[in-house]
């Protein structure tokens, strides 16, 4: 009988814990889901204006061939978007890839960016959080969404995070690209550099463009890759591809991440483009 008694409450035990763990691992998720609400609230009543021949003609060539070739001009400008993406990411240059799912949400007004994304190895869940807000960067990462395994910040990453937001604003919101916290030179006729200033913090990338007007690629020193507890500077560039009509403009559909070390180049992550929504007023999961 006594047997029976211990029986039964080690298996309450270990549902209780179960139960403890499972609600635990929705706390990145939660987090995610309250900096969006919190974001959205900013821009519920943003205005509706149209991007105009006379908010692009400061740019470089190179640029407004760009920005007319995506199809921003006559479109509304953008003051938040979100993104979807499947693919594939690798933690380590000799790990096999991992299948991942992701979304971000960037708004526009005060910088923020909020990068959550979901995978697995041997079947256990990888859940991250990566983030840039009130200009300081923040890698999330928890086993099962609840044992941290990376937990990221500070000079380095409030850099590489508004380096990051520059990215996503060039390649999958190009009607952003006329913020004035952007400085431009014209290098050439197919490139260009971009200056992002946030708070008096600069960061600039090359942006690559074919004949055509299509962004090709987008190469910075302003990243530093992680390597347990240390950070090492290093060239990042995403490489862009297959342009398609996406919610009425023409965004690259599959790009890529690689850093760029002195042993070789390391691709680590490839992003296929799944769906892009700006001026988002409500969050719908």
């Amino acid at each position: 009988m006594q047997k029976n008694n211990l029986v039964i409450v080690l298996i309450f035990l270990a549902l209780l814990i179960l139960t403890l763990l499972l609600y635990k691992s929705q706390d990145l998720k939660k987090a995610y889901k309250l900096q969006v609400d919190e974001g959205l609230s900013h821009g519920i009543e943003f205005e509706t204006t149209l991007v105009s021949e006379n908010d692009v003609n400061h740019l470089p060539l190179s640029v407004q061939r760009y920005l007319n070739y995506v199809g921003v001009i006559g479109k509304e400008k953008v003051y938040n978007f979100r993104i979807s993406f499947t693919g594939q990411m690798k933690i380590d240059p000799k790990k096999d890839w991992l299948k991942i799912d992701t979304e971000q949400f960037n708004f526009m007004d005060d910088l923020t960016r909020m990068f959550y994304i979901k995978a697995k190895m041997y079947r256990i869940p990888i859940l991250g959080l990566d983030s840039y807000k009130q200009s300081k960067g923040n890698m999330l990462i928890k086993l099962g969404g609840v044992f941290t395994v990376a937990d990221a910040s500070g000079p380095e990453m409030d850099i590489g995070e508004q380096v990051t937001l520059l990215n996503d604003m060039c390649l999958w919101a190009p009607a952003t690209l006329i913020d004035p916290r952007i400085q431009w030179e014209s290098i050439d006729s197919l490139t260009a550099k971009a200056i992002f200033n946030d708070n008096g913090r600069k960061v600039s990338a090359i942006l690559y463009f074919n004949p055509n007007g299509e962004l090709k690629n987008f190469v910075t020193e302003d990243r530093y890759m992680t390597i347990g507890q240390t950070y090492q500077k290093a060239q990042w560039s995403t490489p862009v591809k297959d342009y398609k009509e996406v919610n009425g403009s023409k965004l690259p559909t599959y790009g890529e991440g690689i850093w760029h070390l002195p042993e070789g180049d390391y691709c680590y992550a490839k992003f296929n483009l799944e769906k892009v929504d700006y001026n988002v007023k409500a969050f719908k999961p």
